[in-house]
C-alpha cells in the first residue's frame, strides 16, 4: 500500500540540491559518478516560488564562478509547434475547438496525437535538449565539476509529458554536466520506491534512476 500523494518542504529541498552541488568533492546529487541527474518535485501551486528559489540558486553559482544552463521545456515546445507554420496551427486550434463543443474528450485526445509526436521519443523535445547540451558543453570545457543543467517549465507540457522518458533519452548525452529536472507533481512511497505523480494528476511514475529531492 502506498502513501498518499504529498511533498516535503521546497524550502528544505532546495537547500540539500545547492549544499550537495557544492560539496568540497563536487557535485553529488547522484551516487553514480557517470550519471548526474536528479528530480526536485514541487507543487503546481509553488511555480513561482519555484523560479524564485532558482533565481537565488542560479545567482550564488555564477557568483561562484559557475556556468548554469535553464532549460525550457515550454520554449522547446512552442517552437516545434511554431515551426509547422502558420496554416498549420490554425488548423489545429480550429479543429480542436469544433471537437471541443462536441466532445471536450475527443479534443484532448486529437491535440494529443498531433502534439506528442513533437514531444515523445528520441526525435522528439529530448533531442533539442541534448542540442542545447552540447552547445553549453562546449563553452564550458572540462568544467563538468562546476556546470549545471536546469530543464524546467514543465507544466507547460501537460498531460503530454513523461518525464522518466525524457531522462531516459538524453541519458548518455549530457557531457557528464549534472542535470536537475524541476518537476511540478506529487509524490508517494511504493515500497521502497518513489513513485512521481505529473501535476498531481497522471497515475503516479516509479520507473525513475534519479535522485529525488524530497
Amino acid at each position: 500500500m502506498s502513501d498518499a500523494p504529498r511533498l516535503g518542504s521546497l524550502d528544505q529541498a532546495v537547500a540539500a540540491l545547492r549544499e550537495d552541488l557544492l560539496a568540497e568533492s563536487g557535485p553529488r546529487i547522484s551516487t553514480m559518478r557517470n550519471y548526474r541527474f536528479a528530480i526536485l518535485p514541487y507543487s503546481p501551486a509553488d511555480e513561482f516560488k519555484l523560479r524564485m528559489h532558482m533565481r537565488r540558486l542560479t545567482d550564488h553559482l555564477l557568483a561562484s564562478g559557475w556556468g548554469v544552463l535553464p532549460v525550457s521545456l515550454q520554449k522547446l515546445l512552442i517552437e516545434r509547434i511554431r515551426a509547422t507554420g502558420d496554416d498549420n496551427i490554425t488548423a489545429l486550434v480550429a479543429r480542436e475547438r469544433k471537437l471541443f463543443e462536441k466532445d471536450p474528450g475527443r479534443a484532448l485526445t486529437y491535440l494529443r496525437e498531433k502534439i506528442a509526436p513533437h514531444i515523445e521519443g528520441p526525435n522528439g523535445i529530448a533531442a533539442d535538449v541534448v542540442k542545447l547540451i552540447e552547445k553549453f558543453a562546449a563553452e564550458y570545457p572540462d568544467r563538468a565539476d562546476q556546470t549545471l543543467i536546469l530543464i524546467g517549465r514543465a507544466g507547460a507540457l501537460y498531460p503530454f509529458f513523461r518525464s522518466s522518458a525524457l531522462l531516459k533519452h538524453i541519458d548518455g548525452k549530457t557531457k557528464n554536466i549534472p542535470v536537475v529536472l524541476l518537476y511540478p507533481g506529487t509524490w508517494e512511497r511504493q515500497g521502497d520506491a518513489t513513485a512521481l505523480s505529473f501535476m498531481g494528476e497522471l497515475e503516479p511514475d516509479r520507473d525513475y534512476r534519479p535522485r529525488i529531492y524530497i
